[in-house]
């Protein structure tokens, strides 16, 4: 059992620190900037919380945040009350966040100069992962610290995979999130075609979701996408900051992603619609939107 504090209760946070607490037998602290959230977590799973991201960090030997994008992850790490203020030496901090590449880099060194360690490790898996403990985390850091943190990890996730040095976790998510933005955008238009066409989508789905166009988004949303019901999962703002970064970092590199420049546009178009809660499926609306 270690002494773990949790820093951001969103919908992915709120349920990966309980699994820290009942999977993995750890004294949990938590943080959150509402603090109503904090003591409704602690209540329910008996824990405790602090009124800031250093209180919760004292003593701890990890810390775990999952906050909105870097400036977010700065104020809560480096920021006058942050984590980084309350570290002991030889703590390590994992960062859950989609963020940047480059603000991992930067933390990386600002807790290597406090003699702890940091680990960028973004999460794939959506709400639904994080709700049952089965996430997928990419991993950058250096190896001895991911080794010493990886059962911790593990609490909440299926999967946890090493993926290099500082930022590479980041750079990881990219691609996943490059992957989706294609693979909705094409199950989108699948479903539209299939629909126009007159055909019977879940006949359709349960045959070629056996061949080689099965995916994860075609088994989970189809059905959803069908109906044009949009409120489970990873919201359209949270997918366009995603993208964002990407398509940044692709400028950066000189890698180029034409395909998933197209997609982020048609998602400023479902924002447009007044789908920016909306999951990410509802590609299909700016599709289905264009017939009215």
């Amino acid at each position: 059992m270690a002494k773990v504090a949790f820093i951001g209760l969103g919908v992915m946070g709120y349920p990966m620190a309980g699994y820290l607490k009942s999977r993995g037998g750890h004294e949990v602290t938590v943080y959150n900037r509402t603090s109503a959230k904090a003591e409704k977590w602690a209540g329910e799973h008996g824990g405790t919380h602090a009124a800031t991201p250093a209180a919760a960090a004292e003593g701890a030997d990890f810390i775990f945040a999952c906050v909105g994008n870097d400036d977010d992850l700065r104020s809560v790490t480096t920021g006058p009350d942050g984590a980084f203020h309350g570290m002991k030496r030889g703590a390590i901090f994992i960062d859950n966040t989609t963020a940047s590449a480059e603000v991992a880099r930067e933390l990386y060194a600002a807790a290597k100069e406090k003699g702890c360690g940091f680990l960028d490790a973004p999460v794939s898996g959506g709400q639904a992962g994080a709700e049952n403990g089965a996430l997928t985390v990419m991993v950058g850091g250096d190896a001895d610290i991911y080794e010493t943190a990886r059962p911790a990890i593990e609490c909440f996730a299926k999967m946890v995979g090493h993926m290099g040095p500082a930022g590479a976790g980041q750079l990881t998510k990219m691609v996943n999130q490059i992957c989706i933005a294609g693979l909705v955008q094409g199950l989108s238009e699948a479903i539209h075609f299939a629909k126009k066409a007159d055909l019977d989508v879940a006949k359709v789905i349960d045959v070629i979701s056996k061949g080689a166009a099965q995916s994860w988004q075609m088994e989970n949303r189809w059905q959803t996408m069908r109906d044009d019901t949009f409120n489970f999962g990873f919201a359209v703002d949270w997918m366009r900051k995603d993208l964002g970064i990407c398509l940044k970092t692709a400028n950066e590199t000189g890698a180029r992603l034409p395909v998933t420049a197209l997609v982020d546009q048609f998602y400023a178009e479902v924002q447009a619609m007044g789908g920016n809660r909306w999951d990410t499926s509802s590609l299909i609306a700016r599709l289905q939107n264009a017939d009215k």
